[in-house]
Order: C-alpha cells, then structure tokens, then sequence
C-alpha cells in the first residue's frame, strides 16, 4: 500500500462509535477500544471518519480533526495501535448536508441547498466559492495534524452521501460555476491532502460504488467520474456503497449476502491497478477469503465484524472459532440515538479500559448454570473461561431458548451462527451440557454446587384483556409458542406489533400466510431502531397479503374477526385464522424461587429475563457478564 507493507489482509474499516469526549477529543475509552482491534491483528485500524471542521460534525462525540490541540490525543491513538504492531488510519471527512445544527452547532453547507430529509437537519446553506475553496485548505490541515500525530494511512471519505460525495451527486450539486464539475471539489481536496502527506504515508480514497436510490448516482455513472480523477496518485481504494437516503447500502442488513459489494471492487482494481479494498457485511471467513482469493480485492474492510470480535482477524489466520457479528444493526441505530455503541453479542466493546483493569476471579468453584438461553450460554462460557466447574442444565431438546426460535425467521439468518459459536465453545471449555433436564426441588436437593445461575428465559404476557365477544372459542398461541409448533396456516392475527410481532408477520407472510397485525402502537416496532427494520417495514406495509392496525383500540374478538375502535368510531375486520399474541415478556421466576429456596452456600444469581433485564441478545449479553462479576467479588 504505497510506502507501507500490511501483515495480513484485514483492515479494520472507519466505524463512528461516539467514544469521543464531547469536544471531539480522545478518550481512555477509545484508545483502549482501537487497540484491542490492533492487538486481535489486524494489520490497518481506522479511526472513525474525523470532522475537518466544526461545522462538518455529525455527531455529537465524534473525532474531531479541526484543531491543532488534538494532536496529543490522536498521538495517543497512534501510540496504543502501533504498540500491537498495527498501522493506523485516519478517515477525513466532512458531513455537509448530513450534520445538524443541534451537533455541530452550525447550519448546515452543502453545495446546493438541498436538505437531508433523514437527518432532519434543515435547509442547508449554500457554500460559496471562496469557502469551497478553505475546506479544501481544512483538508490539508487535517491531514498535517495526522502526519504530526504519527498516523501511517490517511484517507479521504468521498462516499456515504457527505460533503464529497455530495458535490458528486446530481441530486445534491445543482450549481452552475466551477463547482458544478462535479468532480472538482474532491481533485482540490486529494491535491491538499497530498501536499500535507509525509513520505512514509499512504494516502487512499474512500467511495460509494453507488449511492443506491434511483435518483442517485449508478455504479455505472460513479464508475464514469472516477476515471476523471487522478486516482493514479493515490496508494489505494476502498468500496463501499449507499448514501444517507439509501442507508441500507452503507450498513447492509443481515438479510443480504455476504460480501455483496464485491463485484463493484473487482472492476476499479482491474481498471486502475490500485490495491483495492472493499467493505458490505464481510463476517465470515469464507467470505473474505472468497473475495480475496478470488481477486475482486486485495483487503477487506471491516468494521462491525471487528467490533463483534476484535480478534477476529487473529483468530481466522489461526484457524479458530470466532464470535459472529450477526447484522442485527443495534449498533449502528444507537449511533443514531447518539449513544455511545454497544454491541448485542459482546458485552465488552466499548468497555475494553475496564475489562483491561484485570478483574479479580474468585477460587475455583462447582457452578450449576440453569437455562440453556444465550444468556445462560454465555454465562457458562465465561465461567469455564475462568477456571471453574460448570454444568449447563436445559429443559428443552436443544439450547438457545427462544432466540433459536428467532433464528429461523427470514430476518435473522445470522442468528444461528452465535448459537452454533456458543455450543462450540461450550465444547472447547469442557462445560457439561445436559439438555431435556427439568430443575426442580428434588433434583437442586440431590446437588452440592457452590453456586447457581438461573437462566430461565421470560414468558409471554398472554392475552389478558383481550376477550372473545360472541361467536365462539377462538385459537390463541403465543407468538413463540406458535413458532415452536411448526405449524401453518393460510390466515392468521397478530396482536402487537411490537418487536417480535412484526418480525413474526414478516416471516409469515413470505411463506404466503395472510395476515392481519394490530398493534396500540402507534409505528411497528417502534421500540426498534430504524436500521433494524429497514427492510421489513417497508416490505410488510406494501405487500398485498397483510392488512396493518395500528393505533387502535381492540374492543371485540369473534372467530373470524376482530372489531377495533378508531378515531372516526368502531370497525369490524376480516381477520379469520388463529391468534397470536405478542404482548412482550415478563420474567420467568419460577425457578429462580425454587434456587433461592435451596440456594447453595454461595447464593443464586439471576441472568437474563430472569433478574429482570428482558429477553434481548444485548442483555442477555450484558446480565451474564453482570453476573460473572459479581462471582468474582465473592471469594
């Protein structure tokens, strides 16, 4: 890569994580959390895309790359990454029509005055020439206080729908002077940040391959204004895709293949003879060798695979198991919330200063966990890890509780895979798994364990005030209950278009199920950000198959329909088929009352729904970590 020589292939991508300090200055947070992806071995680790300037700011601890006083931080940064024999990246960005004035504290610029309707941000004001023409100069100024700060790649984000990308774009440059040529702004920025770029530094250049709505840019027509800049300057590419009003493209739903975007890196490495990478949901180790051995790349970029296992790249060139990111986006809509990022499947990124202070373990002890959920798997992983005895008792014929059943809906086909990494690794710990094994009295009275870990799961809510009014006896499950029957049917009714719900109806109606889902909420799923659902809301409200309720009041329930009262007065509606209730969940305490009964000399620690932290991956993640802490304070 130019002047500089990669130890392997993997490269940890550009990620916002919004571990900054609210001035946009490092932290203790982000120096540990990026030298933990350079220590699992990646041989390149990105930054986020920093902000060249204050009015470029996109969120609200983001990197910020504007001032002469973050040298010392970003020094830092460099310092802990190159201590694990990694290189270190800077991705140079500005928002342009993307930023809010409540962030940055500015109104938006942008080429052209047109708003970014997804962020809200309002109307942007329109950049004069001589103003172009100093955030060119803020560019170059960016890229010296990289060089001062020790990084070895710096590069230049013109894709994702920001300010580069935006002078690119016909839907966003509608000027009629110089800046019209829409390729202008990015050859005056490569050329300042050329200038200001050491010898021993590669300089590269990230882009959309396209910006993936009609109305945008085609991989054809980017494919077109690239050959008009003087990309042979530069010491590498990197592919990526989709742009604010297409952000399914940038951060590609779990739903979609693999490496998807590789093709699009194939024809700019064959047509410019730059080391190329390319980025798209690359989480597997088949699909990354595929892409490179197949010559379509010569790296792969990733960013939420490194943020699921910062390991990863270390882990596949030895040949072991790896923690799976499973594209569930939780990450990437906290980062819209503006939240610091956490991660459903590992419950340390983000924490990795703490996790750092080596904890106290406590003596080896016999540990019975009880539930074979991902959180009482989990908790059993990181008990064995720590040297203790641990038995895993399930009731079910297989582990994972209900996340297995959500593992084989059309929406999270990735599930399955951190259910198959935690049965490996149970494996490879030596943990005693018993499954069909019912805990009762009798049996924790035949047991001398030290301590017990209830993994319960939750239940349903039921259906508990909604009534059959007439008609008949009508069939109503559970949503998971009916999952785990296997059975079909030509109609059905979902009532809550909660998380679960809406997912169920999803999956349903694919498999050509007609379905009515009525919902007192007033959006579906809204306790799911929108990166989660960016392809099943829009689907279910446009097939021809499902009828959507929402924000109505369920007054009657008969066989084969259901009245709702509405603004404008009461309604019946066709909704023949059985019921499924989805209502959300309540612990499951059962057996937790019958441990803390016949609790050992040690105590009994509640996880996941069970101590009442709900029934989600992320905190099923999160309360086995909580309960394997406290383990280690008791000695």
């Amino acid at each position: 890569m130019g002047p500089l020589q990669l130890r392997n292939r993997f490269v940890a991508a550009p990620m916002e994580r919004n571990y900054c300090a609210e001035d946009g200055s490092v932290t203790e947070r982000y120096i540990a959390y990026l030298g933990a992806r350079a220590a699992g071995g990646a041989a390149l680790v990105h930054t986020e895309a920093g902000y060249i300037r204050a009015d470029g700011r996109g969120r609200p601890r983001q990197l910020a790359l504007d001032d002469d006083r973050h040298v010392p931080g970003l020094r830092a940064l460099a310092d802990a990454v190159h201590r694990h024999g990694a290189l270190i990246g800077m991705e140079l960005n500005h928002g342009g029509r993307t930023t809010h004035p409540a962030v940055s504290g500015h109104q938006p610029v942008a080429p052209s005055p047109v708003p970014c309707r997804v962020t809200g941000g309002g109307l942007p004001r329109q950049l004069a020439a001589a103003d172009i023409r100093r955030l060119v100069r803020a560019y170059g100024d960016a890229a010296r206080r990289c060089r001062q700060a020790g990084v070895d790649v710096l590069t230049v984000h013109g894709g994702h729908g920001y300010l580069i990308h935006q002078f690119l774009s016909p839907v966003t440059n509608h000027r009629d002077d110089e800046f019209g040529d829409p390729t202008l702004f990015l050859r005056l920025v490569l050329k300042a940040v050329l200038e200001q770029a050491g010898p021993e530094q590669a300089v590269g250049l990230r882009i959309s391959a396209h910006e993936g709505h009609p109305a945008g840019l085609s991989a054809d027509a980017t494919f077109a204004l690239m050959e008009e800049v003087p990309l042979g300057r530069l010491d590498f590419l990197d592919i990526s895709a989709g742009s604010y009003e297409a952000g399914e493209w940038i951060v590609q739903p779990g739903e979609w293949e693999p490496g998807l975007l590789a093709p699009y890196a194939r024809r700019y490495r064959q047509h410019f003879g730059l080391p190329v990478g390319v980025a798209g949901r690359i989480n597997s180790a088949r699909a990354a060798a595929r892409i490179v051995v197949s010559g379509q790349a010569d790296f792969v970029s990733l960013a939420r695979t490194l943020h699921a296992d910062p390991a990863f790249p270390q882990r596949v060139l030895s040949g072991d198991a790896y923690r799976p990111c499973i594209a569930c986006n939780r990450c990437i809509d906290e980062l819209h919330d503006n939240q610091p990022i956490g991660c459903s499947v590992n419950a340390r990124a983000g924490r990795e200063e703490v996790e750092n202070a080596a904890p106290h373990r406590a003596a080896r002890a016999r540990i019975l966990v009880v539930g074979g959920g991902p959180a009482g798997m989990e908790t059993a992983r990181l008990l064995a890890e720590d040297g203790h005895t641990v038995r895993l008792l399930e009731a079910g014929l297989r582990l994972g509780g209900a996340f297995r059943l959500a593992a084989g809906l059309r929406q999270h086909p990735d599930y399955r895979r951190v259910l198959d990494w935690l049965e490996g690794e149970l494996g490879r710990l030596g943990v005693a798994v018993r499954t069909e094994q019912s805990v009762d009295e009798e049996v924790l009275a035949s047991r001398d364990d030290d301590a017990i870990v209830v993994a319960s799961g939750a239940v349903g809510r039921g259906a508990a005030g909604l009534l059959p009014a007439g008609g008949g006896p009508r069939e109503m499950f559970d949503v998971r209950t009916w999952l785990a029957s296997g059975r079909r049917a030509d109609h059905c009714l979902i009532w809550g278009a909660d998380r679960d719900g809406v997912a169920v109806a999803d999956h349903l109606a694919a498999t050509g199920t007609t379905v009515v889902l009525v919902g007192a909420q007033s959006t579906l799923a809204p306790e799911v950000g929108r990166r989660a659902k960016i392809l099943t809301v829009p689907r279910l409200e446009h097939h021809r198959g499902v009828r959507i309720v929402l924000g109505d009041e369920v007054t009657a329930l008969e066989e084969q329909r259901l009245r709702v009262r509405t603004a404008g007065g009461e309604e019946w509606i066709d909704a023949p088929g059985p019921l499924l209730v989805s209502q959300g969940v309540v612990p499951d305490t059962r057996l937790l009352d019958v441990c803390l009964r016949r609790g050992p000399r040690l105590g009994v620690y509640p996880v996941g729904a069970a101590d009442g932290a709900g029934d989600s991956l992320r905190q099923c993640f999160a309360s086995a970590e909580q309960a394997v802490r406290a383990l280690r304070s008791r000695r």
